[in-house]
């Protein structure tokens, strides 16, 4: 009898330091934390609530008055096109591989730059039946591909996939000069 008593007050005990202890988790979960924003000034107003001489007044203060020469020198630059740009992936399929839960996909890329390109980076989605999304995988391929060429990539391993994957769609992400 004395000991059926003592088990039921540890027990007792037990459950209401675990009450006490999620109370004190959620409270200090829940506790606002102090935000640095309160210590801030109130910013400027913008330009719509400024009267427009102010606004004229401060863009022209704003614009230099002279244009630098390396500036202009910079902004005349062409900039450089990505080398993603004539990097395009011509046609793709994917298998199932291992015990089912392989990605293997087959594509051929064309490279229709002035340059090899390698450190090709694709990103597979992968899809239900019904179109519904899955999940994502995606894949540094080093090897180059050569100028104005193309290259067949057959049962590159992207990653595992979910068993009711049925749709995959492989786009370009990063590429690289050689």
């Amino acid at each position: 009898m004395a000991m059926t008593r003592r088990a039921r007050s540890i027990a007792g005990f037990g459950a209401g330091f675990a009450a006490v202890v999620i109370a004190g988790s959620l409270a200090w979960v829940m506790w606002p934390t102090l935000s640095d924003a309160e210590d801030k000034p109130a910013s400027e107003p913008s330009a719509a609530a400024r009267p427009a001489e102010e606004t004229a007044r401060v863009t022209q203060a704003a614009a230099p008055a002279l244009p630098d020469p390396a500036q202009a020198a910079t902004t005349a630059a062409v900039p450089e096109a990505s080398p993603l740009d004539g990097l395009k992936i011509s046609s793709q399929s994917w298998r199932r591989g291992g015990l089912g839960s392989k990605a293997l996909i087959t594509f051929t890329l064309r490279n229709g730059n002035d340059y090899a390109v390698k450190d090709i980076e694709i990103a597979c989605a992968f899809a239900r039946r019904d179109g519904s999304h899955l999940t994502d995988r995606r894949r540094v391929i080093g090897q180059p591909v050569e100028m104005k060429s193309r290259k067949t990539f057959t049962r590159l391993h992207v990653g595992f996939v979910n068993v009711n994957a049925d749709k995959a769609k492989c786009a370009l992400v990063a590429a690289s000069r050689v």
